[in-house]
C-alpha cells in the first residue's frame, strides 16, 4: 500500500485500493445501463472518478485565484496563462464527471463535496506577486499530477482501460501546463 504524503502537495491519502472503501461504494448511487463493465468495477471506478472529479474542481479555482490576483511585471503572460490552464482543467473536470455518468454513476461536482474530498491543498499564494502565484499553482499542479497518475494506475489495474486512457490525456495536459507555469521559475533573472 502506497501513501502520498504532504510533501507532494497533498493531503496525505492512500494510493490503493482504500478509494473502494464498502462506505463510500454503498453510497455510490448506480444506474441501470448496457455498459458491459461489471456493475462491481463501474461502481469502484465511479468512486475513483468522484474522488479526482473533488482534485479537479478545487484545481481550477487555485486557476482562477492566481489568474484574479497576479501582479508584476509579468502581470499579463502569467494572467493569460493562469486562465489558460483553468480552460484546460475545466475540460478535465467535465471529462471525469461524464465518465462517472457514462458508467451508470452520479457526479459529484458541487463545491461543497468537492470542499470535503479534495486531496490538494489548500491555495498557497496570498499575496499577489507573480513568482507566489507560479510557486502555488505550480505546486498544486504538481500535486494533481501524482493524484491523476495514481489513478491511472489504479484503474488500469482494475481493468477500465477507457477510464486509464482518460485520466492518461488529463496526466499528459497536466504535465504540460506545469512545464509552461514552471518556466516561470526557471529563467534567470
Amino acid at each position: 500500500m502506497r501513501l502520498m504524503g504532504e510533501e507532494a502537495g497533498c493531503r496525505r491519502i492512500d494510493l490503493g485500493w482504500a478509494f473502494f472503501d464498502s462506505a463510500k461504494m454503498s453510497q455510490t448511487k448506480i444506474y441501470r445501463t448496457k455498459n458491459d463493465l461489471p456493475a462491481q468495477l463501474r461502481e469502484k471506478m465511479i468512486v475513483l472518478l468522484n474522488a479526482r472529479l473533488a482534485d479537479s474542481i478545487d484545481l481550477q479555482t487555485q486557476c482562477k485565484q492566481a489568474h484574479w490576483n497576479v501582479k508584476g511585471p509579468d502581470f499579463i503572460a502569467l494572467h493569460e496563462l493562469f486562465d489558460k490552464v483553468n480552460e484546460e482543467v475545466e475540460e478535465y473536470v467535465d471529462l471525469i464527471a461524464e465518465r462517472a455518468v457514462q458508467l451508470g454513476g452520479v457526479a459529484e461536482g458541487t463545491i461543497q463535496g468537492a470542499v470535503k474530498k479534495t486531496q490538494l491543498k489548500p491555495y498557497g499564494a496570498r499575496g499577489g506577486s507573480g513568482r507566489e502565484h507560479v510557486e502555488a499553482l505550480s505546486s498544486a499542479l504538481a500535486a494533481y499530477g501524482k493524484l491523476v497518475r495514481a489513478a491511472i494506475d489504479v484503474s488500469d489495474r482494475a481493468g477500465d482501460k477507457d477510464t486509464a486512457d482518460i485520466f492518461t490525456e488529463i496526466s499528459r495536459g497536466t504535465d504540460k501546463w506545469l512545464w509552461f507555469v514552471e518556466a516561470h521559475l526557471q529563467a534567470a533573472r
